[in-house]
């Protein structure tokens, strides 16, 4: 395992989510396959997300010795101030292990859905330093926090033990977003009826022929992390021989020049603002689809002739 040079792989990371629709275009299209393991944690707020990433790090790092692990932790931007917390960095920093561990906190920015500008861009780098697995916390924006499912191997549902009754309410979206449910905080009362509640939430899975389980962790029981890190890794081992990995990196690639789209549109509405007369508005839009579609032909055709 060569030394991970962390300045250089802060930079790339900061470059990357800075990276406007051309340049994001440019690495999608062009970033090689990789054999990266994309785990992401959601739920509500305040459900511990950031101390059961890092304590999940820690058992990771702890069951493999030459397991390198990046942790993505996504913070809200705030529509007011366009600033982020970055907070979850603060929370993880004691568990940083210089040679195998980097945490970097990430602003929502543009994004509404839980993650992050260009995330695909920034898992891709993580691969590129020789990370074997990319750790992913969303922001937890409830019930419509299903996007991260598009860029993600795993996708684990973090409940809060008082949320029996929400779980009842939550729909279903963020519920068949998920491969494991697993109710934190499990030593404070409520964890059994928030379990009972998991058990009998009915729907489809989010994978034919994978049924999610139910698990607790608490931070203070270590048993109970290790079960979720071995829950991920029976879930990654099925994922292996039942789902089409080509497929996945076509749909993976498909919701992020989707993403980048979007952008420029946003962009360009917000460009022109909300008097604007429809036709010009339209027209505007049309020449921004033209003109992204342009970028997709050209950056395709300096791949295949690269």
């Amino acid at each position: 395992m060569g030394e991970l040079n962390r300045r250089a792989l802060g930079r790339a990371l900061s470059r990357a989510a800075d990276a406007g629709v051309a340049e994001a275009l440019h690495t999608v299209i062009h970033a090689p396959e990789d054999p990266i393991r994309r785990i992401a944690l959601t739920g509500a707020p305040g459900s511990g997300k950031s101390t059961l990433a890092g304590a999940l790090a820690r058992e990771r790092l702890a069951a493999e010795a030459t397991r390198r692990i990046g942790v993505l932790a996504i913070d809200p931007t705030s529509r007011y101030s366009g600033g982020a917390v970055l907070g979850d960095r603060i929370r993880m920093d004691g568990d940083d292990d210089q040679s195998r561990l980097f945490i970097r906190s990430l602003a929502s920015r543009h994004t509404a859905e839980g993650l992050a500008d260009n995330l695909g861009a920034l898992i891709a780098l993580l691969a590129a330093y020789g990370f074997d697995e990319a750790l992913i916390e969303t922001v937890g924006v409830g019930q419509i926090d299903c996007a991260v499912r598009e860029l993600v191997d795993t996708v684990v549902l973090v409940i809060n033990p008082e949320s029996g009754d929400v779980v009842q309410a939550m729909k279903a979206g963020v519920m068949e977003t998920a491969d494991l449910y697993v109710v934190n905080k499990a030593d404070l009362p409520g964890a059994d009826r928030a379990v009972a509640a998991l058990n009998g939430r009915g729907g489809a899975p989010r994978t034919p022929g994978w049924e999610p389980p139910v698990l607790t962790a608490s931070m203070d029981d270590a048993a109970s992390v290790r079960r979720l890190s071995e829950a991920l890794d029976a879930h990654q081992a099925w994922r292996s021989e039942a789902v089409d990995q080509h497929e996945t990196r076509r749909r993976r690639r498909a919701y992020m020049l989707l993403a980048l789209l979007q952008r420029q549109v946003q962009r360009r509405a917000e460009t022109l603002g909300p008097t604007t007369d429809p036709a010009a508005l339209l027209e505007s839009l049309a020449a921004d689809f033209r003109s992204f579609a342009d970028l997709v032909r050209d950056q395709g055709e300096t791949r295949d002739h690269g």
